[in-house]
């Protein structure tokens, strides 16, 4: 493939429409909440036009269900009856503004109970068999009711100071607002998956009219370059939590198919047994396929030798020429068999990739809109169209239409942080099991349609979602998966996390120490004895002498090593009970990027270390030796590794257990001869024929391991120094 184009001013024409639009200078369906402005009045009778639109626009959406049972019946059976749905957004609003501190009762304690909980994504092959006891519809309307007036007093009521910030009230009433449009997509999705008995055709969310044979779909080259994303917290938009912080990437040139794989496109591969060949298919999305038996998209349905593709109400001949609609599964399979035809490496774009589209596609930010420019916001239609239909720049639909799935499981950015008002929005996707969506589609509204956007699902589930695929050598990306150990939690937030009560971070203090010591020796080698997660090794790297780091526990050496080679590490800190918060830590915001270079982990035992572990300058044992099975053994040994005129650095508080170490193992803390025996006395005795304890020695270094955020261990850790003579 062709690399290296010239793209000067890519995309000056904001969008090139082939044929006539659907509704010529359409506009989103509910326009766009700006968080800035002068004018609090004004604010507030946009926020509550906005409100009041959204709100009657989702309870227009479940007109279409035309029999009772439609509002109880499962689409599938991993997803509520569209009765919870109905119900959830309204109860959403009440629980938040009660999390805001905005109101302090509720208006129906039973509704909002059974109404709270709207995560219900479960593995495909994990079924709710039981039944609930579901409210009336009109008595889920009547609460709505009541939610829509407790809404709008606030809005009339709240004090207004502009801009709306994250910390400001008036964020949960936009957060209410977008958590709607996200339903508003989700409930659009079941109802296309209803029996269409239970549907009807309303005329306010009418299909395309436009299809006919697809076009051929090419591959085009895209130039390389640099990609930034993350939103900051003053930008003009609102946004769920996952998209602020900061993510850059350098980008080589690469190839992405003109168009959306169409319908058309996508029937070569159902023909072709694609659905039957476990080639094509991941593991889980083999396994997925087998269970629900799919041999053809969601949205298809077959009439005899013809294909019919189910819309909102109705059913339509297939319109050949508007995307395929399917799960990342399929996506991903799709691709591996277009591989094989063609024989060239396509995959599904990175989050990354798809970004540098949009950046070349000449599409502005969402606010600056004075026309919808693709199908999206319900401006054209409520369903799919041509995916020729809008230009933008070289490529079609870089966004509107169908979202895209891309190959990017979500994963937070560089200083991410969780909304305290929705704390479980992101986080529980950063599993490696949700993969990001991009561009919106034709039902989008809000946040939804920002080039910012990140939304996630697991790779089985349906949205009104397509794909393209691209040729690229860009690595795929290194999602974090958030360690939820408890032990290794701690002391990765040991390490690498908060000072706490104004105690200094102990293993930098220890390290710093050590290197005050050195100051005039020879500092070439050190080794980090019990080193855990690896901080001190990394503190110690900063004066350019090679450091060792050496844990019995292989799940404390992995976190190290992935800061090594990665660059970061995430983990889950309990704070309460089942409540957790979250953590990911950079080593290039601790200065220790270039330090890593000169590091290397090794699992081991301190009692028995292999041979080659010897010639060191310096040697640290912090909070080791009552840890040890052999600590005696341990001290004997230990002179043979470290070269004349090193230094050997032993921190411990002496908290002998015999959990650890054997009584009769045990160095210190109890009497000798009726005499009190101290851990510093067994130092002294067992070190002092080989070295020379330093002035200085021995001090207490406090340190504080955090267990909940209202529960915390401070010690003190006796620090000695010994020269090896």
């Amino acid at each position: 493939m062709a690399h290296g184009i010239d793209r000067k001013s890519p995309g000056m024409a904001l969008v090139k429409s082939d044929q006539a639009p659907y509704q010529a200078g359409a506009r989103l369906r509910i326009p766009l909440i700006s968080l800035l402005g002068d004018d609090p009045s004004e604010k507030r009778a946009h926020i509550r036009e906005v409100f009041h639109a959204s709100f009657s626009l989702y309870e227009r959406l479940f007109e279409h269900l035309a029999d009772p049972r439609a509002w109880y019946e499962k689409a599938i059976p991993i997803r509520h009856p569209l009765i919870f749905y109905f119900g959830h957004t309204a109860a959403f609003f009440v629980n938040k503004l009660r999390v805001a501190g905005l109101v302090d009762y509720r208006l129906d304690s039973a509704l909002e109970a059974t109404f709270a909980v709207g995560v219900d994504e479960m593995s495909w092959d994990d079924l709710e068999e039981h039944d609930r006891e579901w409210p009336g519809v009109e008595a889920v309307r009547t609460y709505r009711n009541h939610v829509r007036e407790l809404v709008d007093q606030q809005i009339q009521t709240l004090p207004l100071t502009l801009p709306i910030s994250w910390e400001s009230p008036w964020w949960v009433i936009l957060m209410g607002i977008e958590h709607e449009y996200i339903h508003l997509e989700t409930s659009s999705v079941l109802i296309r998956q209803l029996p269409l008995s239970h549907v009807r055709t309303l005329p306010d969310f009418p299909s395309h009219k436009g299809q006919g044979k697809a076009v051929t779909n090419t591959l085009l080259p895209v130039s390389g370059g640099r990609v930034v994303c993350g939103k900051q917290r003053q930008s003009a938009l609102y946004g769920w939590d996952n998209e602020y912080g900061t993510h850059e990437a350098m980008l080589a040139d690469f190839a992405a198919s003109r168009y959306l794989v169409t319908n058309e496109e996508y029937l070569a591969f159902v023909r072709s047994g694609g659905y039957e060949e476990v080639l094509w298919w991941t593991e889980e999305g083999a396994r997925w396929r087998a269970f629900a038996q799919a041999s053809h998209p969601s949205f298809w349905v077959a009439h005899g030798t013809d294909w019919r593709l189910r819309v909102l109400g109705e059913e339509r001949p297939m319109p050949w020429n508007w995307p395929v609609e399917v799960n990342c599964h399929e996506a991903q399979a799709f691709c591996a068999w277009k591989s094989q035809q063609t024989g060239l490496p396509l995959r599904l774009p990175t989050e990354d990739e798809w970004r540098r589209l949009r950046d070349l596609s000449g599409i502005p930010d969402a606010q600056l809109w004075n026309e919808a420019p693709a199908n999206i916001g319900l401006s054209y239609a409520a369903s799919p169209c041509p995916v020729d239909q809008f230009r933008h720049g070289d490529f079609y639909d870089v966004l509107g239409n169908v979202w895209q799935w891309t190959a990017s499981p979500i994963y937070p950015f560089k200083d991410f942080a969780v909304h305290p008002a929705y704390d479980d929005f992101s986080v529980p996707t950063f599993d490696q099991q949700h993969n990001l969506m991009k561009g919106g589609s034709f039902i989008s509204l809000g946040n939804e349609t920002h080039a910012t956007a990140r939304y996630a699902f697991r790779r089985h589930f349906f949205q009104h979602a397509g794909f393209r695929y691209v040729e690229s050598t860009n690595p795929l990306p290194d999602a974090p998966v958030y360690e939820s150990d408890d032990a290794v939690s701690q002391y990765a937030e040991f390490h690498y996390g908060a000072d706490y009560f104004g105690v200094k971070n102990f293993p930098t203090t220890v390290a710093e120490i050590a290197i005050l010591a050195m100051k005039g020796r020879p500092f070439r080698r050190a080794l980090d004895l019990g080193c855990a997660v690896g901080r001190t090794s990394f503190e110690l790297a900063r004066t350019g002498a090679h450091v060792t780091g050496i844990d019995f526990s292989a799940r404390f050496i992995q976190v190290g090593t992935r800061l090594r080679t990665k660059g970061h590490y995430s983990y889950t800190l309990t704070d309460e009970g089942e409540l957790k918060s979250y953590r990911t830590v950079h080593l290039p915001d601790l200065a220790l990027d270039e330090a890593a270079q000169h590091v290397e982990f090794f699992q081991g035992d301190a009692c028995n270390l292999k041979p080659h572990f010897s010639g060191y300058d310096l040697v640290i044992a912090a909070n080791l030796i009552d840890r040890l099975y052999q600590p005696r053994q341990f001290l004997e040994d230990i002179g043979d590794r470290i070269l004349p005129g090193g230094l050997l650095v032993i921190t411990s508080p002496y908290t002998w257990l015999s959990e650890h170490t054997a009584r009769e193992e045990w160095l210190g803390g109890y009497k000798r001869n009726g005499e009190t025996w101290t851990t510093f006395d067994a130092l002294r005795s067992l070190l002092g024929n080989r070295f020379r304890l330093l002035d200085g020695s021995p001090c207490d270094v406090p340190f504080v391991i955090r267990e909940t955020a209202r529960k915390f261990q401070h010690s003190l850790a006796q620090m000695t120094i010994w020269e090896r003579l």
